[in-house]
């Protein structure tokens, strides 16, 4: 517990939550059973090329037949709180219209046991497997996708709403629409950066029509959006090294921050965007703006950026002599703290979480034990960033480690593990590492130390 806070006499929020994160596509696997349609990640997977090693979602860390294993992991971790998201395709198999009973059941008995072992769920609607057959109509930078997720989110809401009281509508806006649809590298492989631009209007529209359904539909509901935040450090403090900061800053943070607190899309990137932006509808705004009871904030490095050639896109600079992951990411926990800080000192802010942080590194398993020092060293740094943010007062109300298992990482595939328990994807072993054991011992430590 030593450095997760400056002030000893200064203890955690009330009801502060620890908890660790997954999603549905990276740990279910059962993609064709019970009547689950075709989501984008599984036409995606499937393209020769698309995913490091062929590896695809269809087994995954069978989650699905084994989520019992998965609670149990977790009730003897300690957390108060899992983040898990709904497949979409599994509830309503073709995006609108049908809803498959079986998919709703599977998440009424996830609810149900989380419950019983204690741990709060906390729902993420959305966590990039859309419905195939939405894709076919236009994805998303068809509005009409933004009509479907409200009939999605409702159906969602009438069967769990009585004992899900955490909502988290998007998970990582910028993901959604730009690897999906302006870079090509996620699902479904578009490059257009004006999809891309539509994507993430319909994205967030979608965000505060299902805020609306939530608290419509469910009595006590707290609603939430998570969003990717990736400060941005200018090399030098010269004026075109400062303004390709602002300017990157405009593009991946603010964009997308800024609209959802109220502030509409920024001036400066509306002007940069001017000749791709979008049809936004009178009201478009307002909804996007819908009150928000807490904002999911999702930090795993910076980025450190100069002035582009002849006016072009800023740079991103290649930090040397740092320490890296496994991803190729700066680990940097000043950065975690300088957001939060920054955060609170520019914008009025609901309740915040730490929805996702965390770290993929190798994992080599020895004698049936994984040690994992890097990410242990990575957790303990990022805590003390995250107990400074508390010190000088960021209303951060919990903590959310990504992620429980190793898992399925996206167009890596099977490549990164991110998990502090590992597993065995032939055999789906599940083991934990050292750093489950010293995340344990340091939930269970903040029950009895004041911080």
């Amino acid at each position: 517990m030593q450095g997760f806070s400056q002030s000893d006499d200064r203890p955690l929020p009330p009801g502060f939550v620890w908890g660790v994160a997954g999603s549905a596509y990276q740990v279910e696997g059962a993609v064709t059973e019970d009547g689950r349609g075709e989501s984008i990640w599984d036409r995606f997977a499937a393209l020769p090329g698309a995913v490091a090693n062929g590896d695809t979602g269809v087994v995954a860390c069978d989650s699905y037949h084994r989520f019992g294993d998965d609670v149990r992991l977790m009730r003897d971790l300690g957390i108060g709180a899992y983040r898990f998201s709904i497949s979409w395709p599994r509830v309503v198999p073709d995006g609108r219209g049908r809803v498959n009973p079986a998919g709703l059941d599977f998440y009424d008995r996830m609810v149900d046991e989380l419950l019983a072992s204690g741990i709060e769920p906390f729902v993420t609607l959305y966590h990039w497997d859309l419905p195939q057959a939405l894709e076919d109509r236009g994805g998303w930078p068809s509005r009409d996708t933004v009509e479907a997720f409200s009939e999605y989110t409702e159906v969602v809401a009438a069967r769990l709403g009585d004992r899900v009281r955490h909502w988290i509508t998007q998970n990582e806006p910028w993901v959604i629409s730009w690897l999906g649809y302006g870079l090509g590298v996620h699902a479904p492989g578009r490059a257009s950066e004006v999809d891309a631009l539509a994507a993430a209007h319909h994205v967030l529209l979608a965000h505060g029509r299902a805020a609306e359904v939530l608290r419509r539909e469910t009595s006590g509901a707290r609603v939430g959006v998570t969003i990717d935040l990736v400060p941005m450090y200018p090399l030098t403090y010269s004026d075109a090294d400062v303004d390709a900061a602002r300017r990157a800053d405009g593009s991946r943070n603010r964009w997308f921050l800024e609209p959802v607190l109220g502030r509409g899309y920024p001036r400066d990137m509306l002007e940069e965007y001017a000749s791709i932006l979008p049809r936004i509808e009178d009201g478009d705004l307002q909804t996007i703006a819908a009150p928000l009871d807490f904002l999911g904030v999702n930090y795993y490095t910076r980025n450190v950026v100069r002035a582009g050639a002849d006016a072009a896109a800023p740079a991103t600079v290649e930090t040397r002599g740092a320490e890296h992951t496994d991803m190729g990411w700066e680990v940097y926990p000043d950065g975690l703290t300088d957001l939060l800080a920054r955060l609170h000192r520019e914008y009025e802010l609901p309740d915040l979480y730490i929805t996702e942080n965390g770290a993929a590194f190798i994992d080599d398993r020895r004698n049936g034990s994984v040690s994992d020092p890097q990410r242990i060293s990575y957790l303990e740094r990022h805590l003390a960033a995250l107990g400074e943010a508390i010190a000088q007062g960021v209303p951060v109300r919990g903590y959310f480690l990504w992620s429980l298992l190793d898992n399925f990482e996206w167009a890596l595939g099977f490549t990164k593990r991110f998990g502090i328990v590992y597993v065995d994807f032939d055999t789906l072993e599940r083991v934990p590492k050292a750093s489950y054991a010293w995340y344990r011992d340091f939930i269970a430590a903040t029950r009895t130390v004041r911080v």
